[in-house]
């Protein structure tokens, strides 16, 4: 089973997602002056979970009931594979803008599809380009408009949280904003960072309770406990 799972992949599976993956972007793109409007996000959303539906993977979500309609957060998510995109894309139910890294700008149609949606991409060997990354994506977030990052800045090897870096909280404490961490579990088995293909894993995605900065003296201490939510987080599942 296990290589027939593996032959459907790159046989039927991928084939599929490319074509949905064009279609999508195409969408994202004339619909681009539309780009914070429920159609568009229900069609990104679609175009998400069909990679799970498409191959398999049943996905649990837990924890939504901490979201509030028409507030604005910075979404806070460890970062196990490429699997954990979709996920979130798929499963959180807002409109949100992400800091990408820029690579992903010279993809064909998704580079210019995820300009058009308003994601802001990141020179992460440059400290200028960064800072302004980080102030567009700063006047984007009103009107229950949110952000996701991947503090870690990549996908862990082991399976294990990394370190989390400071540009997320630094977001959050600009603007006010409270932070709520998302905890991702099951994609790294799915398929981690030297994984060529998917191997069949159940996927939970938790939303916690939303986390105010500005309760804490030091940064520092803030980031931990951030830290802390999230691998509380998949340990709940």
């Amino acid at each position: 089973m296990k290589y027939l799972y593996i032959v459907y992949q790159y046989v039927i599976a991928l084939p599929l997602l490319i074509l949905l993956t064009i279609f999508t972007a195409l969408f994202t793109i004339v619909l681009s002056p539309w780009k914070n409007s429920r159609i568009v996000h229900l069609e990104q959303m679609f175009w998400s979970r069909s990679f799970f539906w498409l191959l398999f993977l049943p996905v649990k979500v837990t924890g939504l009931e901490h979201i509030q309609d028409g507030q604005s957060y910075v979404f806070v998510s460890n970062h196990q594979s490429m699997l954990d995109v979709w996920a979130i894309y798929g499963y959180l139910p807002v409109v949100y803008k992400w800091l990408m890294k820029a690579e992903i700008r010279k993809i064909p149609f998704v580079g210019t599809a995820c300009k058009c949606a308003g994601h802001i991409f990141v020179e992460r060997s440059n400290a200028r380009s960064s800072f302004r990354s980080l102030q567009a994506i700063e006047k984007q977030l009103v009107n229950g408009v949110c952000t996701v990052i991947f503090p870690e800045g990549t996908r862990t090897k082991n399976g294990e949280v990394g370190r989390f870096k400071r540009g997320a909280f630094q977001i959050a404490l600009d603007l006010g904003l409270p932070v709520i961490p998302i905890s991702i579990s099951g994609c790294y088995e799915a398929m981690n960072v030297r994984a060529k293909y998917v191997t069949w894993h159940p996927i939970h995605l938790h939303v916690g309770e939303p986390i105010d900065l500005h309760k804490f003296t030091e940064p520092d201490e803030a980031i931990s406990a951030v830290r802390e939510a999230v691998i509380a987080g998949i340990e709940k599942a």
